[in-house]
């Protein structure tokens, strides 16, 4: 692995003993690779044929030599030509951070949207990159009648022929038109029941991938999510109702997890799966505060939010995997930095009664005492009020029900859907 620093990075890594390529190292593991060599240059410029510059390269490729490395991988993103004379140098694969994450979403996406999105991204990545990528670029197509090259035109076509690059790119643009028409398709089903859900309160999950929201959306839930010690184990929003304390009800998502420098071809493709970020009312940002790397994951969260235009959104924050913290005083920094945040542990159940009693704070929203009279056959509305109103009054006279409580003011739109012209405020 390699990891290129300019100058102001290098400062901002040693002046936080941060491990410029702990991330990279992860996300390698998740892809199934083992690394057996780490190599960091710090630089005041970039090399524009190598990244790295030929002596650096060399010293790479002598390391793949010793280590017998069949990959090497850079946590910065190359360009097609920089990607072939590396590998002409050090004789093995060369990949770049973004289109390690491509494929480690490549074998996570498990629904036919999360398998569309993650090839639309590929493609939108791979396009601007054909001229330098393929050997055969410049044969020629229809050029004539008895090559090989002209055994691609049919009659009619031939002539100065067409060079494959312009085959590939057409071939590659035709697919992306169709694979945005088929996301779209989804998209606007996906819009639709977002939409639906308007009358809940809807609160998402976020945070850096592995973070734990999983895990803490089956706490919850019993949603049933797949979990596993690796980074982006699940593609896919799931979103389940959850009742925090009786008579409350909100929706519940679940959302991809974030890293740094996540590639924007990805952040556009999974717009839709995104939205429910977008539309949430309440985000809950899920923290490793176990990580050493922590406050490098929160920014990167953040990051990531302000791309979406949710970084002013109502969020707050989880300090997950409290049980597990091993240094007690970086804990209580991170606990200084974010006073509002509930310690958790999402595996052990840890305070996520506590979790549930902020939440449901934030959906009442402060409290209104209100006087509903109805007719006694109202059953719903009664209920309604009778399971989220506190210190009820009833009084029947004659076919008419009055009932006097005090309910959450979020819940005022829940309660004019039912009453909407016998609402009186006291």
């Amino acid at each position: 692995m390699v990891g290129v620093l300019q100058r102001g990075d290098y400062k901002t890594a040693n002046f936080q003993n941060i491990d410029v390529l702990g991330e990279l190292t992860a996300l390698c593991e998740s892809a199934g690779g083992m690394v057996v060599d780490r190599l960091i240059q710090r630089v005041h410029t970039i090399h524009p044929g190598t990244y790295i510059g030929s002596g650096k390269a060399q010293e790479l490729a002598e390391k793949v030599r010793q280590k017998d490395a069949q990959v090497v991988i850079f946590d910065n993103d190359l360009s097609p030509g920089q990607i072939r004379e590396l590998e002409k140098i050090v004789a093995v694969k060369v990949l770049d951070r973004s289109e390690l994450i491509l494929d480690i979403f490549a074998t996570r996406a498990q629904t036919k949207q999360a398998k569309l999105q993650v090839e639309l991204a590929q493609l939108e990545y791979t396009y601007p990159r054909l001229t330098r990528m393929w050997g055969h670029l410049d044969t020629l197509a229809g050029a004539g009648g008895g090559t090989a090259a002209g055994a691609v035109g049919a009659i009619g076509t031939r002539g100065t022929g067409e060079k494959q690059l312009e085959i590939d790119r057409r071939l590659v643009s035709r697919r992306i038109t169709e694979l945005k028409r088929e996301i779209a398709a989804i998209d606007k089903r996906k819009m639709r029941e977002i939409e639906a859900r308007s009358s809940f309160f809807k609160i998402c999950l976020v945070g850096y991938t592995n973070a734990g929201k999983s895990t803490l959306m089956n706490a919850l839930t019993s949603a049933g999510v797949y979990v596993q010690d690796q980074l982006f184990a699940t593609l896919d929003t799931r979103t389940r109702k959850w009742q925090p304390q009786a008579g409350i009800e909100v929706l519940l998502s679940d959302t991809v997890g974030f890293v740094s420098k996540l590639p924007h071809h990805l952040v556009a493709s999974f717009k839709a799966t995104l939205e429910e970020t977008v539309n949430a009312d309440l985000l809950l940002h899920v923290v490793d505060v176990s990580s050493p790397e922590v406050y490098e994951q929160i920014k990167s969260v953040y990051t990531v939010l302000r791309e979406l235009g949710c970084e002013k959104k109502d969020t707050l924050v989880l300090l997950n995997k409290s049980d597990n913290v091993s240094r007690m005083g970086a804990f209580e920094a991170v606990q200084t930095v974010y006073p509002d945040a509930i310690s958790i542990s999402a595996k052990t159940g840890l305070n996520l009664d506590m979790l549930a009693e902020r939440i449901a704070e934030r959906v009442r929203g402060g409290y209104v005492r209100i006087r509903v009279t109805s007719s006694a056959g109202e059953g719903k509305l009664h209920s309604f009020l009778r399971t989220v109103g506190r210190d009820l009054n009833e009084e029947y006279i004659d076919s008419s029900l009055t009932i006097e409580a005090t309910i959450g003011k979020n819940q005022l739109s829940q309660l004019k859907r039912l009453a909407p012209e016998d609402i009186e405020y006291l």
